[in-house]
């Protein structure tokens, strides 16, 4: 790939564990949208399609803040990069308190954009960084390391949030539908107060370890100025991102996983109530695909590059989605909740994969390739509104609109494994 500054791999543990802890992070604020679909749903009375504008929010603030974020990088670096997009998170958080207090959907929302917009820039800085401290045949087993972080985050996000958000979710449903007048307009109060406190502690984490991060000595990353590729013995100096078809190929794959990702994991809980399972058991059921994408990181650090490659592990996780993703829909009930959940097997290895084959040989694009890798996370924000037009505007069954939007996810990460990562590169 590029030439990186000695200091920054000479530096020992400090810069994994930031970015673990940042991983950590993210995980948390991006799987708490999990449980604001079904949480705003209870307190809004809205369509699934409605709901899903959660997910939206989140992840079109990617499309639209990747690139900016490249920039803001390149003006300021990675540290403080990452410190202006803590302190942006906690804004964003914050933001719920009057989206609660005027139960305004929209501006839960408004905060849920700004929350995307620092996560954006967090991603942009975070996900390079991982790539470039260290060989980039490695570069797998550093992201998965930090994925680790980011899905026990993830785990006991259902747990936390859950519980204090969806607490006799059912019973206050219930109670719902029948209260009219003041009696309604206090529950609904009731239900939508309880964000308060949980956003207000994050607020105040985020800005905590942006402080932290302010006095630690995290070392910037330099690639080089130039960037080289090789070319049957030679080297071609390119001079323009758009001479890098790897990385477009590899930005489009992003955005299938994390449209795959999403379908597996935040629309599982919208499944199962489609399948006659509670609200309060199936609350859980994003817990149970984060476990899968937890084993599947600690297979990926075990495995690659000792065992094998990342491109080959990524080809298994593809043919695995296919595979599950068929019996998810030829079962039902409990069986085919199995199933979606172990989508989370299928996806775990993915994102450390795609990502530093989408940006290798960039050298000095490394930034704004990033970005442009970052802007597929938009992937979440689409498909799961595409799965609610095709079940409820064109009729089709639950399982089967949910087959038909996640299996083309999963052959096109396969083309991407096997030949997607190479055009333009002149590798084999």
């Amino acid at each position: 790939m590029s030439n990186i500054s000695s200091s920054a791999q000479n530096r020992g543990p400090k810069p994994l564990v930031v970015i673990c802890a940042l991983f950590f992070i993210f995980g948390f604020v991006t799987w708490a949208n999990g449980t604001l679909i079904p949480f705003f749903k209870l307190s809004f009375g809205l369509s699934d399609i409605q709901a899903f504008l959660v997910t939206f929010a989140s992840y079109m603030a990617y499309f639209f803040l990747a690139l900016p974020s490249s920039w803001i990088l390149k003006k300021v670096g990675f540290k403080n990069g990452i410190i202006l997009g803590l302190v942006v998170l906690a804004l964003g958080s914050l933001i719920f308190i009057p989206a609660a207090q005027s139960r305004t959907f929209g501006l839960f929302l408004t905060g849920i954009f700004v929350q995307g917009a620092a996560l954006a820039l967090l991603q942009t800085a975070s996900n390079p960084y991982l790539t470039i401290i260290g060989p980039i045949e490695s570069a797998a087993k550093r992201i998965s390391i930090a994925g680790i972080c980011n899905k026990f985050a993830g785990i006991i996000v259902p747990f936390i949030m859950g519980t204090l958000f969806l607490k006799n979710a059912s019973a206050i449903e219930k109670k719902i539908e029948v209260a009219t007048g003041l009696a309604k307009e206090q529950l609904l109060n009731d239900v939508l107060g309880r964000v308060n406190m949980p956003y207000i502690v994050l607020a105040i984490l985020f800005s905590l370890f942006a402080l932290l991060i302010k006095f630690t000595d995290l070392p910037e990353v330099h690639v080089e100025e130039d960037v080289v590729a090789e070319d049957g013995g030679g080297v071609v100096k390119h001079k323009s991102i758009f001479q890098f078809p790897h990385l477009f190929l590899g930005a489009f794959c992003i955005f299938v996983y994390v449209a795959a990702e999403v379908m597996a994991g935040d629309i599982i809980g919208v499944y199962g109530k489609a399948l006659g399972i509670s609200a309060d058991v199936s609350k859980y059921f994003t817990s149970l695909t984060l476990g899968g994408m937890l084993l599947g990181y600690i297979i990926g650090i075990i495995a690659i590059p000792k065992y094998i490659s990342q491109q080959f592990a990524l080809r298994i996780c593809a043919i695995l989605g296919l595979i599950f993703t068929l019996i998810a829909y030829l079962t039902s009930g409990y069986v085919s909740i199995i199933f979606i959940a172990l989508l989370g097997l299928a996806n775990s290895l993915m994102w450390p994969a795609i990502f530093p084959l989408g940006i290798s040989h960039l050298g000095k694009f490394t930034k704004t390739g990033s970005a442009i890798m970052v802007m597929g996370i938009a992937g979440g924000a689409i498909w799961p509104l595409l799965y609610a037009f095709i079940k409820d505007e064109l009729g089709l069954d639950f399982q089967l609109a949910y087959f038909v939007t996640v299996l083309p996810c999963y052959l096109y990460i396969l083309y991407f494994a096997v030949k997607g990562h190479k055009v333009g590169l002149n590798i084999k």
